[in-house]
């Protein structure tokens, strides 16, 4: 039987939420960070998809030409997402079961390797999904502002997006960052006894 069932206040480790947070399975922590980095991504594309769209539209009554040219600003916009797809990807490749099957982990299980990968695939997911809702509404807010411009003044398109650019490398760095955090997160599948 697992050291840490027989800490919990109640019968099924819940009297609060420092109790469930600090009694939850690693591959729980695990999968909430591919969730949260797949999900915080995808609604960061989507929000700047949205801000860069509604401009593009607006403006593309005064001006028909720019409709073509600025769909780039929503291609940006896209990739966040796309980054968000790959770091799930990653994660979801480094998290194996056991090699025994049961409800509780044997004797000499690598406990602090097993909660290190599952904080730490939590925390890449979730840096990646924050890094992406910044880089998603950053690059739409420049696309707004580059559809907008273009309307007005066609020299203006490739000044802005350049800037455009540089909001969507912030959506490069969060994944950079992601890979960094999870590279040494590798969930033990035996007990420590079990391999002398």
């Amino acid at each position: 039987m697992s050291s840490s069932s027989a800490q919990c206040a109640s019968e099924y480790c819940n009297q609060g939420w420092a109790e469930v947070l600090t009694h939850m399975s690693p591959y729980g922590y695990a999968s909430f960070g591919v969730a949260f980095g797949l999900g915080l991504s995808v609604i960061g594309a989507a929000w700047g998809i949205w801000l860069t769209g509604s401009s593009l539209v607006g403006a593309a009554v005064k001006a028909p030409r720019i409709r073509s040219k600025n769909l780039i600003s929503v291609i940006f916009c896209e990739a966040t997402a796309i980054y968000g797809v790959i770091m799930a990807i990653i994660l979801t490749n480094k998290i194996k079961a056991p090699e025994t099957s049961g409800y509780y982990l044997e004797d000499g299980w690598d406990y602090n390797g097993y909660y290190y990968a599952g904080y730490g695939m939590f925390s890449a997911g979730l840096s990646v999904g924050l890094t992406n809702i910044a880089s998603g509404i950053s690059v739409g807010i420049a696309g707004s502002s580059c559809a907008i411009a273009d309307a007005q003044d066609s020299s203006l398109f490739v000044k802005i997006l350049i800037v455009e650019i540089f909001a969507s490398a912030l959506g490069i760095f969060g994944i950079i960052v992601g890979i960094i955090q999870s590279n040494a997160c590798e969930f033990p599948t035996f007990a420590i006894s079990n391999n002398y």
